[in-house]
């Protein structure tokens, strides 16, 4: 489960075959989301991915952020999100399971924080529990009366985790956190199509000033800053991840001319679409891992 699904076929050659669509909770090995042995590159899934990091060291890329990984280690994946797992010897018990296998059950995967260093009986009971899930789901496997208690297990792990503690930035007023969660909610399904701060404030019956507000209460950035960026980390994905050319990209994205993509992918990003291209199979330098935004917030690409 490591395509887009939106690349014509040539541009995924490359990319690792999905799972069978009826297996809807697979466990698996790190190595099995990679595109090719030693992670040249970020691959773009189209899953939810729970990884837990069980021996070794190294460094996960997930969205151009470098976070350290070691024994204990929890990376929270989105689908469509670029992830590069970087380090010798970096073992890790996956977690995927397909959009809609939790309907029904009382548990918000997006409240899972997308990076945790586990420790103490925190670590203890998550391991136990990934354990159980992977003897089950690979002793189930094919088992239609499975399908439950899988759902369950997955379920009870997600409640757990999204328990932990977590310290983050001070949280913004209720009505501009649902505000801000309801203008990404329109942005990811349109920004494709429009950047412009208005066409989302009339969708969602609100000005752009309450838009802007909003949005500088849970990020400290603009609406029209919000929306640039997400458009910027797509392009940054599919630049790191994938051959299409550079053009196609820039039109997929709403930019019929290339020059004026790649003006506006230089002032996001800091760097020229080729450049950006050309640097994907260096790591992404480790920095100190800071409370971020909530997931499904756009981040600024490479600036982490």
């Amino acid at each position: 489960m490591a395509t887009t699904g939106q690349l014509p076929p040539a541009s995924r050659t490359d990319l690792p075959a999905a799972r069978p669509a009826a297996a809807e909770i697979v466990t698996g090995a790190l190595a099995e989301l990679a595109p090719e042995p030693g992670w040249p590159r970020p691959v773009l899934l189209d899953a939810e991915v729970l990884i837990l990091v069980t021996g070794g060291h190294g460094t996960a890329e997930l969205d151009f952020r470098a976070l350290p990984c070691r024994p204990g280690t929890l990376l929270r994946v989105r689908p469509g999100q670029a992830l590069r797992c970087l380090g010798p010897q970096l073992d890790a018990t996956v977690v995927r399971w397909d959009a809609g296998t939790l309907r029904g059950l009382d548990v918000d995967p997006d409240a899972v924080p997308a990076y945790r260093q586990l420790a103490g009986e925190d670590e203890d009971a998550v391991i136990s529990e990934v354990t159980q899930l992977a003897v089950d789901a690979d002793r189930h496997a094919g088992v239609p009366a499975a399908r439950a208690l899988l759902r369950h297990q997955l379920a009870v792990l997600l409640l757990r985790l999204s328990l932990l503690p977590f310290t983050a930035r001070q949280p913004a007023h209720r009505a501009e956190a649902e505000t801000f969660h309801r203008l990404c909610h329109e942005v990811e399904r349109d920004y494709r199509h429009t950047r412009r701060v208005e066409d989302y404030a009339a969708r969602l019956g609100c000005s752009v000033r309450t838009l802007t507000r909003a949005c500088l209460a849970v990020t400290g950035r603009s609406a029209k800053q919000v929306i640039d960026e997400r458009v910027a980390l797509q392009a940054c994905r599919l630049l790191a991840a994938t051959d299409e050319p550079i053009a196609r990209i820039g039109r997929r994205l709403g930019f019929p001319e290339p020059t004026n993509f790649g003006r506006f992918f230089t002032r996001e990003v800091g760097v020229s679409p080729g450049a950006f291209r050309a640097a994907r199979e260096r790591p992404v330098p480790v920095r100190t891992v800071r409370p971020r935004p909530p997931a499904d917030s756009p981040v600024r690409p490479g600036r982490a």
